[in-house]
């Protein structure tokens, strides 16, 4: 299976796990929680359970494991310090944005093959180093990430500017534009099996930041299967300004 992949919204950026966890821990907390009076919990004689208040909502929480080591193959960063790989993912806790006038970490969107495409913020992060060179320099990082889940909604307002309500008709959008205005991105990777290789809801999110965008992609390149693309299939992109109905 693909490597986990964390997209940063909205700069557009990606990162990369060097390996795939071996275990993925997701946690549900309901929106329940005692009911209090004046600071205390409320009880009462005879009551078998404390009563409980109902707030709605909740989280959900995904907990990752990952290795990082300067001395594997599959790297783009050649380093010995095996920080420069795990430094951007340890940013990801920093308040980099500002939103009411408070800092907030960055949103990020979790895609791992079939199993995530969640967007997320780090709530917390962990990083145990190990096999330190002569000059102090470790070599060896076991990184934790504990993410909290966030609404879809909230998530797209940050992105790149969306597509107007109502979607965007495939046919009035092929129709409106030249053959040269239309780019053309090929499949880097397909698969025997559906969903093994690279999928039309992620080069929908690289494009346009919207997986939903799929469905015109699909729609204007003919694809039957948006699951199982052949390797080399060069896609018809049209620009973003045409989906926002801008010049």
């Amino acid at each position: 299976m693909e490597r986990v992949a964390f997209l940063i919204e909205p700069e557009g950026l990606r990162l990369g796990a060097l390996l795939n966890p071996e275990t993925l821990v997701m946690r549900r907390t309901a929106g329940v929680r005692p009911r209090r009076a004046l600071g205390v919990p409320l009880t009462g004689a005879g009551l078998t359970d404390d009563p409980l208040l109902f707030t709605g909502g909740g989280t959900t929480e995904l907990t990752l494991e990952l290795l990082f080591d300067v001395t594997l193959a599959g790297s783009s960063v050649t380093s010995e310090d095996v920080r420069d790989l795990t430094r951007p993912l340890w940013q990801l806790a920093e308040n980099a944005h500002a939103e009411e006038g408070y800092g907030r970490p960055s949103f990020l969107r979790v895609v791992w093959g079939k199993v995530l495409n969640m967007p997320c913020v780090v709530a917390a992060v962990a990083e145990r180093l190990e096999h330190f060179t002569d000059s102090g320099a470790p070599r060896r990082s076991w990184l934790s990430l504990r993410l909290l889940r966030v609404e879809e909604d909230v998530a797209q307002q940050m992105e790149a500017p969306r597509v107007p309500e109502g979607g965007v008709d495939a046919e009035q959008v092929a129709a409106s534009l030249p053959p040269e205005a239309f780019d053309t991105q090929s499949v880097l990777s397909g698969g025997p099996e559906p969903g093994s290789g690279q999928r039309l809801d992620e080069i929908a999110w690289e494009r346009y930041r919207d997986p939903s965008m799929w469905r015109l992609i699909a729609s204007i390149n003919g694809v039957d299967d948006p699951m199982h693309l052949d390797t080399g299939t060069v896609l018809r992109l049209p620009p973003a300004s045409a989906l926002r109905g801008t010049p």
